[in-house]
């Protein structure tokens, strides 16, 4: 593994451990060269999975993409991080576990909709505003009153 600090390729591990939820091995790393200290995470592939975009371009998954679009999704609410990387393992397990090794960006779009809206509504809307490209409040208020106005008892479509 090469430093991130100072580029040197041979890198000593010193200490390893499962993550909380058993689905990586935490790494602990030292250089050598440098002396740096660094974490790697270690996980499991099943396939290599290519994102189709709209305009039909294609890459690579990139998992800590995914992670970071719902870090800002969530950012200054009252969400645990174990939550989110939960999040992204499971829709990571759910995308590799499809059969598909194409996936369209909808069909991650609207993994990430349907996990945010049971965690938090603000970040669920703040994802959406994105995903959706709202381009004026007119697109918010269509949307709050579609998914949070309107249902008997004042529940939402969340609250099932």
């Amino acid at each position: 593994m090469r430093c991130p600090f100072c580029g040197h390729d041979d890198t000593q591990v010193k200490d390893s451990r499962p993550t909380d939820d058993n689905a990586a091995i935490r790494r602990r790393r030292s250089c050598p060269q440098c002396g740096s200290r660094f974490t790697t995470f270690e996980r499991v592939q099943l396939r290599e999975l290519i994102v189709v975009k709209k305009n039909g371009q294609r890459s690579v998954f990139d998992r800590d993409k995914l992670a970071r679009s719902i870090a800002i999704a969530v950012r200054k609410r009252p969400v645990d991080p174990d939550r989110v990387e939960r999040i992204v393992n499971s829709i990571q397990r759910r995308l590799e576990s499809s059969g598909e090794s194409e996936i369209p960006t909808a069909t991650i779009g609207e993994l990430v909709m349907e996990a945010l809206a049971a965690l938090d509504q603000v970040a669920y809307v703040r994802f959406a505003s994105v995903y959706r490209n709202f381009r004026e409040a007119k697109d918010f208020e269509d949307f709050v009153g579609k998914h949070f106005i309107g249902k008997p008892g004042g529940e939402s479509d969340l609250d099932d």
